[in-house]
C-alpha cells in the first residue's frame, strides 16, 4: 500500500488535463447558449409588436398623431438627446426618485426593524402606518401642494410616501416569518442585541427585504410621475405634459419609455443583488 507521500507525489495520468479543459469548455458553452437562449426569447414579443406598429404605421392603418411609428419615436428621441433636453430632464428626475427613495425607503427600513423586533413598538405604531398606507398617491397630492408648495420638497415627499411602506411592510415580515427556534439558540448562545441582528435577523429578512427593495423603488418610480405630472416645470413627467399640450405624441412616447427602461434597470439591479446575496437559498426556478 501507498502512504500518503507517495499518493500526494504519484503523477497524474497523461491526458486527464487535456479531457478537463473540454469539458469545462462545454459547460461553459452551454451557460452562454442558455442566456442567448433567454435574451432571444425575451425579444420575440417586443420585436414583433414594434414590426406590427411600423408597418401599420407605415400603411397610415392608424393616425400619426394618435399613434407615431417607432422610427418617429426614435427621431424625436435623437432630437432630444443632440439638444441636450432630454439628459436636463433625465437628470432631475433621477435626483427626485433617488432623493425620495432613500429619505423614504431608508425610514422605512428603520421602523420595519423596530416594528419587527419590538411588540410594544409594533402595537403603538403599526396600526397607524396601515391606515396611512391605504391613502392613495392621488388623493394626498394635493394636500402636499398646498402645505408645500409646487417645490422640490413636496415631490420628495411624496415619493418618499410610496417608497416607505413596500420597505416597511416586508422588513416587517422578513422578521416576523424568521423561524422562533433560531431565536431560542441565539439566546443559548448569549447574543447581545447587535449580534442577534447582525446574525440572525438581517440573514432572515433578508429575501423580504429584497423584494421591499425592489418594491419601493417602482412605487418610487411611479410616484416620481405623479408628482411632475401634477405641477412641474422641469424632469420627464413635465416634458411629457409639454409635449402632450403641443400634441408632439413621438415626445410623449419618448417620456414614456424611459420611464419604462430606467424602471427596468433598476429593477434588475435588485434582481442581480437577490443572486449575489441569496446564493445560499435552494428555491424553485421554473
Amino acid at each position: 500500500m501507498l502512504d500518503s507521500t507517495e499518493a500526494i507525489a504519484r503523477p497524474v495520468p497523461a491526458g486527464t488535463a487535456d479531457v478537463a479543459k473540454p469539458a469545462e469548455e462545454n459547460t461553459a458553452r452551454r451557460k452562454s447558449g442558455a442566456k442567448r437562449g433567454v435574451m432571444l426569447r425575451g425579444l420575440i414579443l417586443p420585436v414583433t409588436v414594434l414590426l406590427v406598429w411600423q408597418v401599420a404605421g407605415s400603411l397610415e392603418l392608424v393616425s400619426k398623431t394618435l399613434l407615431p411609428t417607432p422610427l418617429a419615436i426614435l427621431e424625436a428621441f435623437g432630437d432630444l438627446i443632440k439638444t441636450g433636453e432630454l439628459w436636463k430632464h433625465l437628470q432631475i428626475s433621477v435626483y427626485r426618485a433617488a432623493v425620495g427613495f432613500l429619505l423614504g425607503g431608508g425610514l422605512g427600513l428603520l421602523l420595519g426593524l423596530f416594528t419587527g423586533l419590538f411588540r410594544r413598538f409594533e402595537e403603538t405604531l403599526d396600526p397607524t402606518v396601515q391606515m396611512l398606507r391605504m391613502i392613495p398617491h392621488l388623493a394626498i397630492t394635493p394636500l402636499f401642494i398646498l402645505w408645500f408648495g409646487f417645490g422640490e420638497l413636496s415631490k420628495i415627499l411624496l415619493i418618499a410616501k410610496g417608497a416607505f411602506f413596500p420597505l416597511y411592510v416586508n422588513t416587517f415580515l422578513g422578521i416576523r416569518n424568521a423561524d422562533s427556534k433560531l431565536f431560542d439558540v441565539a439566546r443559548i448562545l448569549e447574543f447581545n442585541r447587535w449580534n442577534l441582528i447582525t446574525r440572525l435577523v438581517i440573514p432572515a429578512a433578508a429575501p423580504n427585504v429584497l423584494l421591499g427593495l425592489r418594491l419601493s423603488l417602482g412605487v418610487a418610480w411611479l410616484g416620481l410621475v405623479v408628482a411632475e405630472l401634477m405641477g412641474s416645470s422641469e424632469g420627464i413627467g413635465y416634458l411629457i405634459m409639454d409635449a402632450r399640450q403641443f400634441s408632439q405624441t413621438q415626445i410623449v412616447f419618448v417620456g414614456i419609455i424611459i420611464f419604462a427602461v430606467v424602471g427596468k434597470v433598476t429593477d434588475s439591479f435588485v434582481r442581480w443583488l437577490e443572486k449575489k446575496l441569496l446564493k445560499w437559498r435552494d428555491s424553485y426556478n421554473g
